[in-house]
């Protein structure tokens, strides 16, 4: 596959992304016109970013993902809760939560059971994607064990990683993550993110879908690359100079 048949292929799976400690009004302004290009599935912006950016994309077809209990992933499920409304007032279409991590790195899951439910009633229907922080979790089994517990408690698509930590997706992950989605049906979804920055990534993780789920699996429903980058990278090699 060209790297030209790549780019099309991923741009609409794309959730054009800015969680930048300083980003600004104006960047939103250039990330929504970035994405109203491209014809990217979303963009991911900060809560307090989500009213702009849905009045900027508003008709494009482009939706707006916000992150809630990010980075830390903490165990406070009524704010996440509160916040999750908010962002769904302001005008968000997606909700990408993080998954009370640590408390199933202690073997306490229920923390993390009880907010992917609290969640997902108040933000139906939604878009909940559950980021797993699979760096943090580290061991195949902790990333099987919170994948599986995130579909049942009623994720629509599960999310390798914020991008905040010191490793993000990598594709060990994505396979067992893949695998999980794959044994409990098939109709949930993934989304990697985190130093996914070339066309090779891109194609990469593409080729992981294929294989586990099919040739026709990876869909903007099924199938999200979550990145800042990537989207330069993948104009070029879809529109190449002479």
């Amino acid at each position: 596959m060209t790297d030209a048949s790549i780019a099309r292929r991923a741009l609409p799976l794309l959730d054009l992304t800015d969680l930048g400690d300083t980003c600004t009004e104006a960047a939103i302004d250039a990330l929504c016109a970035a994405a109203r290009a491209s014809g990217v599935a979303a963009i991911c912006v900060w809560p307090r970013f989500v009213a702009q950016a849905a009045r900027l994309l508003a008709g494009s077809g482009v939706a707006v993902a916000t992150v809630i209990n990010f980075p830390a992933g903490g165990e406070d499920a009524a704010r996440a809760v509160a916040d999750t409304r908010a962002a769904l007032a302001d005008g968000a279409d997606e909700i990408d939560l993080v998954l009370p991590y640590r408390a199933l790195r202690e073997g306490r899951p229920e923390p993390a059971r009880a907010m992917v439910s609290a969640v997902r009633d108040t933000c139906r229907p939604a878009c909940l994607k559950v980021i797993l922080e699979t760096g943090e979790l580290a061991t195949p089994e902790l990333i099987e064990g919170a994948s599986r517990l995130a579909l049942a408690a009623g994720a629509d698509m599960i999310k390798t990683s914020t991008g905040k930590s010191a490793i993000s997706a990598t594709p060990e992950a994505a396979e067992i993550m893949l695998v999980a989605i794959r044994e409990t049906g098939g109709e949930h979804g993934l989304k990697v993110s985190g130093g996914i920055r070339t066309v090779a990534d891109a194609a990469l993780y593409l080729a992981l879908a294929d294989r586990i789920m099919g040739p026709d699996w990876a869909t903007p429903r099924t199938f999200r690359i979550g990145a800042s980058g990537l989207n330069a990278a993948l104009i070029a090699a879809r529109d190449p100079r002479p």
